[in-house]
């Protein structure tokens, strides 16, 4: 990380330094919360819940981001390589069904120590890799054989809008070839029991493609589930979201997204993934535009018992 290439910004920073890349953190492992966390997809959090890690900074950040505080590496303390080793034994001990890596992407070679080293020493649950989709395929090599299921972001496929709240116009031009090497990985979906559940079935290999609905971005929205089914068909899942939520200052600076989604909108993009034949997709039904997915990033689960938080 002496002059870091992790990412498609390649910004060059020198981390190893101290210093703090786009993405605001240094080559120092920064995480601002490991706990069950029970707001993901269905095959992925189950009953049991999923054992999430949320690691500070981001190599997007964008503007409408539900967890900025994280993202903008104002919240999390540092902890070493073996106490992130520590965590996922902790989290596999609280019947997580799985070890949920959260904005992982500036920190994926420690990650990727980090679960090879878990897994010689038995860890047995999948590793989840959840990330925004602006990632280097060269670097995604780094995870083949340690990550079980990527859970991914596919914001954009138009550039005006993935500079303007992305500052990302190259992003379907990563996106497409980042998910290309996800696949490559994990071809098929694999699934099986949950622990304790006997009627439950949860996600144990595979590729799950999120996309955020952003108010006036419809066709956006179409172009990219067009793309992932007529590139990968059903072996790739397809989550569809409608949780969209304009803080105060997003509907201030962007006015245009500074209203929740419409209920005919997120329809139209509903029946535009049926008529396409999408057979495997989640979506969401109800009031889900609120800030209850966003958790509190207190550091629960990060230090050990007795030690002191320190921030960031």
């Amino acid at each position: 990380m002496s002059r870091c290439t992790i990412c498609p910004r390649r910004c060059g920073t020198d981390r190893q330094s101290g210093r703090k890349g786009f993405c605001g953190v240094p080559s120092q492992l920064y995480a601002a919360r490991a706990a069950l966390h029970f707001w993901e997809e269905p095959c992925i959090s189950g009953r049991n819940g999923s054992g999430t890690v949320f690691f500070s900074g981001c190599n997007l950040r964008c503007v409408y981001c539900q967890n900025r505080e994280v993202a903008a590496a104002h919240a999390g303390m540092p902890i070493t390589l073996d106490r992130l080793i520590e965590i996922f034994f902790e989290l596999e001990a609280q019947n997580a069904n799985n070890i949920n890596l959260v904005t992982p992407t500036p920190y994926f070679p420690q990650i990727a120590f980090a679960a090879a080293e878990a897994k010689k020493q038995g860890l047995k649950i999948p590793f989840v890799c959840n990330c925004g989709g602006y990632e280097d395929p060269e670097t995604l090599r780094l995870l083949d054989g340690l990550i079980d299921i990527y859970l991914t972001d596919f914001k954009y496929m138009d550039q005006a809008p993935a500079m303007r709240y992305s500052s990302a116009g190259d992003y379907s031009f990563w996106a497409k070839r980042a998910l290309k090497e996800m696949v490559r990985q994990c071809p098929e979906p694999v699934f099986g029991p949950e622990a304790g559940n006997t009627s439950g079935k949860i996600m144990k290999k595979g590729v799950i493609v999120r996309h955020l609905l952003l108010p006036g971005q419809v066709k956006n929205a179409e172009r990219i589930v067009s793309y992932v089914y007529n590139t990968y068909g059903d072996s790739v899942f397809l989550s569809l979201m409608s949780q969209y939520t304009p803080f105060a200052d997003t509907e201030e600076k962007y006015p245009e997204i500074g209203r929740k989604i419409t209920k005919r909108s997120y329809e139209r993009l509903v029946n535009f993934a049926l008529g396409l034949g999408v057979k495997n997709a989640y979506i969401q039904e109800g009031g889900t535009a609120k800030e209850s997915f966003i958790p509190r990033f207190d550091g629960q689960g990060v230090q050990k018992c007795g030690t002191i938080p320190v921030e960031n």
